[in-house]
């Protein structure tokens, strides 16, 4: 069986900073550390920060006083941040760079005086975070039908910004139709794109050219990773997203030149064991579709820089 791995796959730098925020919490302050919501969409790295004593909540009303807390990747509303605020609650704050950076976006614009728009899907947490950072109504834009019933006059200055799992793909026919119907619009450089989004969905649309099945190694909740498998699938290839290797099944690869790749929140450790699974079906052949190296690194906050892991790292990747 030829397996065929994407280059640019798994864990992207906000999620190593994110777990290592969490490891390092854990090594400097002891158990238990609070964290609101999944660090990252990801079960098998939950279950793992759970077993040296992180503890996940939805509420800050769960976490007990003066306990150490965490904010998850996807961000959070300044409603949040004043309730941790108002009940003294140490912060440690996780937000990935790039969402943060969406959140300045948006309040430039509105300062501006423009109609935000914000692309993304409703009920993630991210697209929750951000549109509880900025003041003002945001109206969420999830589809070009969504652009047509925009009650905004075509002449009233509007600008967009967008939830960083979408790529640049994903966002352009929203994008045209904003173009299309507003005389106005301003938006951010195609350089503020997630760099890790884009990378991860051209290295699959790479794949499907040389395989002939395509398993996304990654978690149900997590949206890149489930975009990942309909980029796939959108290619005409057959595509599945499995959490490890115990969910595959031998009947989608027998025969096949199989491509494998990861979500953004999923470890290398569960690729290794795909291929483990792969190699109890029969013989594996492993080779390395070139693509972008990746060698972005974000700063941790100064409180955990220079402390050691409680255990090994998450955030470990072989290449």
């Amino acid at each position: 069986m030829q397996v065929i791995l994407a280059q640019t796959r798994g864990f992207c730098a906000c999620v190593v900073r994110a777990t290592e925020i969490v490891d390092r919490a854990l090594a400097k302050y002891g158990e238990p550390i609070y964290v609101r919501h999944q660090i990252v969409h990801n079960k098998h790295v939950v279950d793992a920060l759970k077993s040296k004593g992180a503890r996940f909540v939805e509420n800050l009303q769960e976490i007990p006083p003066g306990a150490v807390t965490v904010f998850s990747a996807h961000g959070v509303g300044r409603s949040v941040e004043d309730e941790a605020r108002r009940r003294g609650l140490p912060v440690l704050d996780a937000t990935c760079p790039l969402v943060a950076k969406v959140h300045n976006q948006g309040k430039n614009f509105v300062k501006q005086g423009r109609t935000l728009l914000l692309i993304g899907h409703a009920g993630h947490p991210e697209v929750e975070g951000t549109m509880g950072q900025i003041d003002g109504t945001i109206h969420l834009v999830q589809t070009v039908a969504d652009v047509d019933a925009l009650d905004i006059a075509p002449d009233i200055p509007v600008a967009y910004v967008t939830q960083t799992t979408l790529s640049v793909d994903d966002t352009r026919a929203i994008i045209d139709a904003l173009e299309a119907r507003f005389s106005d619009v301003a938006g951010p450089d195609i350089n503020d794109i997630c760099y890790a989004t884009q990378n991860r969905q051209t290295a699959v649309r790479k794949l499907a050219q040389l395989a002939d099945v395509i398993l996304v190694v990654g978690a149900q909740n997590s949206s890149n990773s489930n975009r990942l498998c309909e980029i796939g699938v959108e290619a005409g290839v057959p595509s599945y997203l499995i959490a490890d290797g115990s969910e595959l099944d031998s009947e989608w690869v027998r025969g096949a030149r199989v491509g494998l790749t990861a979500g953004a929140s999923a470890p290398e450790a569960l690729v290794e064991d795909v291929i483990a699974a792969l190699r109890r079906i029969g013989p594996v052949e492993v080779s390395v579709l070139p693509g972008v190296e990746e060698n972005v690194q974000f700063r941790l906050p100064a409180k955990l820089r220079g402390v050691g892991a409680a255990q090994p790292s998450l955030a470990s990747n072989p290449p």
